[in-house]
């Protein structure tokens, strides 16, 4: 385990080749799942891209200059829901409580913004993912859905009401 834990920050624009970055070297933890930069447009510009959506995107710092974690928040008003994304941490970080943390931000965010529920889309091959999901309280929904991607992706839909707020 690593401590402490590195810095969190709203991200910039010029977070775009490091977080795509951890990205990739996510997805090449799977088999059959690869990275292309065409098919995720909105890490040209993440945080312009998150901000006009009304949401935003958190970004920990690793101290040699890599992104060590990342997860973004965008509302869904005609649900009253936000909607995780980018949800992602370096394999040397994990275990470390750097996931629980870029979680409690947008659970802040939720929270101020007075939605009910938190939702998300996960591939079904990241099944260490979706253990974390439930036991943050998210239940998975049924259905999956298909991307049409260059990794013939299908999802997972995880919901969490929150405490105190009608969904």
């Amino acid at each position: 385990m690593i401590s402490p834990l590195p810095p969190l920050r709203d991200a910039r624009d010029s977070d775009s080749e490091p977080l795509a970055a951890l990205v990739a070297a996510s997805f090449a933890e799977y088999p059959n799942c690869h990275f292309v930069w065409e098919e995720f447009p909105e890490l040209r510009q993440p945080a312009s891209h998150y901000a006009a959506k009304g949401g935003r995107l958190w970004i920990a710092d690793a101290p040699d200059g890599s992104v060590a974690g990342s997860i973004a928040v965008a509302p869904v008003p005609e649900q009253n829901a936000v909607e995780l994304t980018k949800v992602y941490v370096s394999p040397q970080w994990r275990g470390a409580g750097l996931a629980q943390v870029l979680f409690a931000n947008v659970l802040g965010f939720a929270e101020a913004g007075g939605y009910g529920e938190m939702m998300l889309w996960s591939d079904t091959r990241f099944t260490r993912g979706h253990r974390f999901y439930e036991k943050l309280g998210f239940a998975r929904w049924p259905g999956e859905r298909y991307l049409a991607d260059i990794s013939f992706t299908w999802e997972y839909h995880f919901r969490k009401a929150l405490a105190g707020q009608p969904a």
